[in-house]
């Protein structure tokens, strides 16, 4: 449940952040006492991967150093973000494990002894819940641990913890505000703690903006990785559907769930990508990767609604250019938009249909068996689960045949023409381009719990309704808020999106770490 404001320590303001005390009253919180967020001394702010190994090959730190670190800067600072919904108690004893194979001449590989955050929709066969945010699933333990966390396990990694999310990833209501969850609250933006962190992937994104640990995993149906990169100033991979496996994850729909790193920088994500997926991605990493690149930019529809963002592109393209980019402009996507309608359809049908084979499969032992008893389950807990927005996606779901309905095939079908062969295929070939770049979304708004997400336009739907890959970056900031472009590729051209943003990356060096502001910096 929701921590109770009660229970939360005032914390002691230090260096690192702005001159001053940081006074929040966390959302939906309005009439409780205010908390005190600061940040303390922290030698592992921003650090990488590489360097953390580094530190570990010389002895400088041990991987139970370094979680026990992150575990106290979570204890000091997560009151106020509410990213982080547990973390695993059994960490430090994992860690000593991975340090004692260090010193016995073992090393698995570039994650060996890394803490990593995981979304709270990936099952994990430890001493923590699987439960998409939900206390319908609170106390259920999974079978076994999704493939994905058994990658993460035998590469070394720590799993250190489950991050909080939108509520079943954001499919319940049109008037949700991303990152609540009955659960885990309001994840607030670590930029500015009255801003939103997006969703659904919010918890994992705003923790590892604000090194709560070394890298992290998120999932996306439709931006619930490359949006909450962008407005906590990350890099998000959103993989080709399949690249990844996906069982054990907690479905929206199958047709477009994928897993996908979340990280500092590209190169951690690099590394985090190529154990998911047993490929070596860090190779082609290379800051003169743009030279000769053809990259398209995709103005209409993708432009236009935020002129921050725009701006902020516009500087990145640049870039790009000076880099040695061949900037074609414009390229865009043909029928872009044209298939919001039947995506829906399509979601709502696999929602269905797929969360009562997870709940078989991988919560056999939870009450709720199918959609129709979440629904009830919200319905008697409404005060808990619904104090806020209501379900009325999930009621349209349910009114949904089986898979083998004709409109849903009809629907699937427009999806994958449209977004495909007759979209972004069209735009790769009659360009010959490596990649596509549009703003990944506008600056982070207000959180709202009243009337939900402020939500101006992103550029996720082509690469997740085709199953493309797509890779966020940071570009720079706005008043102080966060703002990211992506680069959409063809499926499984992974390598290729990481070289370009990393050689983006390394011209620009965009990110700058957050500062924790109650509310964001408005003075002109």
């Amino acid at each position: 449940m929701t921590d109770d404001l009660s229970r939360r320590s005032f914390l002691k303001y230090g260096a690192g952040a702005v001159a001053g005390s940081i006074i929040v009253r966390p959302v939906g919180a309005q009439h409780a006492a205010p908390l005190l967020v600061t940040t303390t001394d922290f030698d592992l702010e921003e650090i990488t991967v590489a360097q953390l190994q580094d530190s570990m090959r010389t002895g400088a730190r041990t991987s139970r150093s370094i979680c026990a670190a992150y575990l106290a800067r979570i204890a000091e600072l997560d009151p106020a973000l509410h990213a982080v919904l547990e973390t695993n108690p059994d960490t430090l004893a994992i860690a000593d494990r991975l340090d004692a194979e260090r010193k016995a001449g073992r090393v698995r590989g570039p994650l060996h002894g890394i803490p990593v955050l995981v979304k709270d929709n990936i099952a994990t066969v430890d001493r923590m819940m699987t439960t998409a945010g939900s206390l319908a699933l609170a106390a259920v333990t999974p079978p076994r641990d999704a493939p994905l966390v058994a990658r993460l396990r035998a590469a070394g990694a720590v799993i250190l913890g489950k991050t909080n999310l939108s509520e079943w990833a954001n499919i319940r209501s049109n008037q949700s505000s991303s990152g609540w969850s009955a659960r885990g609250g309001q994840c607030a933006n670590p930029y500015a703690l009255d801003r939103n962190p997006c969703g659904s992937s919010s918890g994992t994104g705003a923790a590892i903006a604000a090194s709560f640990a070394a890298v992290g995993i998120g999932t996306e149906t439709d931006g619930s990785i490359v949006c909450p990169s962008s407005a906590c100033s990350l890099v998000g991979v959103k993989p080709t559907l399949g690249l990844i496996d996906g069982a054990g994850i907690i479905p929206i729909a199958h047709s477009q769930d994928t897993a996908g790193p979340m990280a500092r920088t590209v190169a951690d994500a690099a590394a985090l990508l190529g154990v998911l997926a047993s490929r070596d991605y860090s190779a082609s990493l290379d800051p003169a990767g743009l030279r000769g690149a053809r990259i398209g930019v995709a103005r209409k529809k993708f432009f236009g609604y935020s002129p921050e963002a725009d701006a902020l592109v516009e500087a990145a393209i640049n870039v790009l250019r000076r880099q040695g980019a061949v900037i074609v402009d414009p390229a865009d996507i043909p029928h872009a938009a044209e298939y919001d309608d039947s995506e829906l359809t399509v979601l709502l049908y696999e929602l269905k249909a797929d969360l009562a084979a997870y709940l078989a499969a991988w919560a056999p032992s939870a009450h709720v068996k199918t959609l129709a008893d979440v629904i009830a389950f919200n319905e008697a807990n409404k005060a808990r689960e619904m104090p806020y927005f209501g379900q009325e996606l999930f009621l349209q779901a349910q009114e949904k045949g089986p898979l083998t309905d004709q409109a849903y095939r009809d629907a699937l079908a427009k999806d994958q023409r449209l977004s495909r062969a007759e979209g972004l295929d069209v735009a790769f070939a009659q360009n010959n381009l490596d990649a596509i770049v549009a703003p990944t979304g506008s600056p982070p708004w207000p959180t709202d719990l009243v009337n939900g997400d402020h939500f101006l336009g992103a550029s996720s739907t082509p690469a997740a309704v085709a199953g493309y890959p797509s890779v966020a970056v940071p570009v720079g900031y706005s008043f102080g808020l966060p703002v990211g472009m992506s680069f959409i590729g063809r499926a499984n051209t992974e390598a290729t999106l990481l070289k370009l943003a990393y050689a983006y990356e390394q011209a620009a060096k965009p990110r700058r770490a957050p500062r924790f502001l109650r509310t964001a910096n408005l003075t002109p």
